[in-house]
């Protein structure tokens, strides 16, 4: 190839690739989306009175906290995606695709953006939100977190799966009651999450009055998953699992009659959604709370409507 016919075909290969970049940008989400508009449906379980729909948008990637293990970069560059409008954006994607509720936890600049995007969006997703203050003995930051997020319009309120671990082993349980129970004095539902198995254990045990569990579940079948040796705690970044026991998961929630909300089914990442969704519902959860950018939205939700319609008998009844 000579130098003219060299320079006239990349000219040609850059056209063509600017033609694809710009039908590819058609089909990206527009920034300023709008709440409920063309909504599409998603099944729905209850959570006390609160109703909520079967797929819950995680709030990871809006914290930005991504699991990425040791690819540092990952972090960076996910708080450079999602920023405030696109958290906003993010938001109103999963509304239009029948999400009406995200989970998070508390920290102040992310929780202001759910703010924001109530009062500028005029947006209705619910709040499932963990406080960061650790259980005390006299409550009192727990409490005025909680007071927070009750003052912000919080829907449900559920204990950090972080402290209820430590909790447990620690055999604190009589803190782990009273941030059950503090939530409940403002009417709104009250739930426990955690990565030990323990954590479930010992509150169906103690007759916790917790509403709903927050429980991590994802099968090890991928292939940076722990070897057996390496499953030596609740959950690890390295290699990377948060659900150490799946089947034994499974089999203990048959016999828990309060809803269960899957988290951490696509291990971080590394279990395809479609995949992680089936599992997750076929195996008793009775809700999924997955993080999604912007651009998985519409697909993640069809897996979920599709994986919940194939199980309409399971071995595990919903629970909600």
């Amino acid at each position: 190839m000579n130098r003219r016919s060299f320079v006239k075909h990349s000219l040609l290969s850059s056209a063509g690739l600017a033609l694809a970049l710009d039908s590819r940008a058609e089909d990206l989400p527009k920034s300023e989306a709008t709440p409920g508009a063309g909504q599409h449906t998603l099944p729905k379980g209850c959570l006390g009175k609160l109703e909520v729909s079967r797929l819950i948008l995680g709030g990871n990637l809006l914290t930005h906290y991504t699991h990425s293990r040791d690819l540092q970069y990952v972090y960076r560059l996910a708080a450079q995606y999602n920023t405030d409008e696109k958290i906003m954006d993010t938001l109103a994607l999963a509304e239009q695709q029948g999400i009406n509720t995200v989970s998070m936890h508390n920290p102040p600049h992310p929780i202001s953006v759910l703010r924001r995007y109530r009062k500028e969006r005029g947006g209705k997703i619910q709040w499932i939100i963990c406080p960061t203050a650790p259980p005390e003995p006299d409550m009192a930051k727990y409490r005025e977190h909680v007071e927070a997020l009750i003052k912000d319009g919080c829907e449900a309120i559920y204990l950090w799966g972080v402290h209820a671990d430590s909790l447990v082993a620690q055999g604190k349980i009589d803190l782990l009651a009273k941030a059950v129970t503090l939530p409940k004095e403002f009417g709104v539902p009250s739930g426990v999450g955690g990565h030990s198995l323990e954590v479930v254990k010992a509150c169906e045990k103690h007759g916790i009055p917790a509403d709903f569990y927050i429980k991590t579940f994802h099968h090890h079948s991928y292939p940076t998953a722990p070897k057996p040796d390496q499953v030596k705690e609740p959950y690890n970044e390295f290699p990377g699992y948060w659900c150490a026991s799946p089947q034994e998961t499974a089999e203990v929630m048959k016999s828990v009659t309060k809803p269960w909300i899957a988290f951490k089914t696509m291990a971080a990442g590394a279990i395809p959604p479609k995949n992680a969704f089936r599992y997750a519902f076929n195996n008793g959860a009775d809700f999924v709370l997955a993080g999604m950018f912007d651009f998985e939205i519409a697909e993640d939700t069809q897996f979920a409507r599709e994986a919940i319609a194939s199980y309409t008998e399971r071995a595990r009844p919903w629970m909600a």
